[in-house]
């Protein structure tokens, strides 16, 4: 019985090991040549020594060789032997070759399954990918992330700096930083990292006198930022920890405060109590008006293939980014695809009764450029229980009305990117099918 096991196993390694041996001659990995460069060195290596001990060892070697070969041909025709000995070597060479790599791999990747030719191929691929950048804030960007850095590793994304709620806005009031929360949700996203360190950084303490509903990523940037001196040095060297997929670039490294003018008259003041105020929002600014940009958010604008706009709140994560004018600018100077992704549902506070035309016009309004071609709309209509749960908190779905998105000059882009929680009933886009949807219209678009 362990006999048959052990045979049964081994017939089905050996085809899987042959693969992964033939893996390594894959187009990208520059692994050819190198094997071509080492044969030409034992080649040179052996003339050289011919040379030096005047041919009399290599003769003999020849001789043996000959003598050898010739028996061979005698009891195997060449049109066989040769074939054979041919495949022979290559599959030496190949063996070889994967066994030193993985003996030096296994040091790097001691309880990994995955194979070092299966990480070169992918890393390959990736940074093959489409230069992409995302835009947004909020648990949108998040989740947008998450699907695009399988297909790509030239992603960037330009986080809002408006945040004054939460772990975030207590470290904004108390430290004098920026807010980190939203940049650590990308930067988690992003990760390339064990699950473990990922899960590090999104902790979030339930107790402790001053740490509780702090999250240890907010903490570390934080911390970050006063050793490095600014935002943007400690986002570096907390992406180097998680070694992610692409970069993570706040849009200004201003204190920026969002203001709201409401349709009954109030001025709001602070992104959070924006929400909180309920009313409808007529005009969205931030102070200090025009603040900088950021110069390595504007140049990745500058050099994308690709730009989304959202998902996330209209006004409170996606708007604050284009309220930088030196962004705007870039976005709407770019003739590359360019779309926005709706969301799926209506935001008490924010874009009660909006449409997705509403919502095309909001962005249009408060930065004074067309900065997106297409629109991505949610395809299908949320099952009765998500209705149902959303509409016990005045939350419902954005109708797509088509004639006037047409209108506005966009293109509709729709599709069932929804992902619904069976057990709260939560609806959020799902980030896997967003990000093949978003790649498949770039390849139908991109000039």
């Amino acid at each position: 019985m362990k006999l048959r096991l052990h045979l049964g196993l081994s017939n089905y390694r050996s085809p899987r090991m042959i693969n992964q041996w033939f893996k390594w001659l894959s187009p990208g990995l520059f692994i050819k040549r190198w094997m071509a460069v080492s044969a030409t060195g034992v080649l040179v290596a052996s003339l050289g020594l011919a040379i030096s001990t005047g041919m009399t060892p290599i003769y003999y070697i020849l001789q043996l060789l000959k003598n050898l070969l010739g028996w061979i041909t005698t009891v195997v025709p060449n049109y066989i032997s040769g074939p054979l000995m041919i495949a022979l070597g290559v599959v030496l060479v190949l063996w070889s070759q994967t066994r030193s790599l993985n003996s030096i791999s296994e040091a790097f990747y001691p309880a990994g399954d995955e194979q070092l030719v299966d990480r070169l191929l992918s890393h390959r691929r990736l940074l093959r990918g489409p230069k992409i950048v995302g835009l947004g804030g909020g648990t949108g960007l998040s989740t947008l992330l998450r699907g695009l850095k399988e297909y790509s590793a030239n992603i960037t994304a330009i986080v809002t700096v408006a945040d004054d709620g939460g772990s975030s806005g207590r470290l904004r009031r108390e430290m004098g930083v920026l807010p980190p929360g939203d940049i650590r949700n990308c930067i988690a996203a992003l990760a390339d990292e064990e699950r473990l360190l990922t899960e590090l950084f999104q902790y979030r303490f339930t107790a402790g006198d001053g740490l509780t509903g702090h999250s240890f990523g907010n903490l570390f940037l934080t911390a970050m930022s006063e050793i490095e001196g600014d935002l943007e040095q400690a986002i570096a060297a907390s992406s180097k920890v998680l070694a992610i997929r692409g970069q993570v670039l706040p849009a200004t490294l201003t204190d920026v405060n969002l203001w709201a003018k409401l349709a009954d008259g109030r001025r709001i003041h602070g992104e959070s109590s924006i929400t909180e105020a309920k009313g409808k929002i007529l005009t969205i600014g931030c102070i200090p008006p025009n603040p900088p940009a950021l110069p390595k958010a504007v140049q990745a604008i500058l050099e994308a293939d690709l730009i989304i706009i959202g998902p996330g709140s209209l006004y409170t994560s996606v708007i604050p980014n284009l309220l930088v004018p030196e962004i705007a600018a870039a976005i709407a100077s770019r003739n590359v695809p360019r779309i926005y992704i709706c969301n799926i549902m209506t935001q008490p506070g924010e874009t009660d009764d909006y449409t997705v035309s509403d919502h095309i016009k909001a962005i249009d309004k408060a930065c004074g450029y067309q900065l997106f071609d297409a629109v991505l709309t949610q395809g299908t209509v949320p099952p009765a229980n998500a209705l149902i749960r959303y509409a016990q908190e005045d939350s419902h779905p954005v109708i797509l009305d088509r004639d006037l998105v047409k209108q506005l000059g966009r293109r509709i882009v729709m599709s069932n990117v929804m992902d619904v929680d069976p057990d709260t009933g939560y609806l959020r886009h799902d980030p896997y099918r967003l990000a093949q949807v978003l790649l498949r219209w770039f390849g139908k678009n991109n000039p």
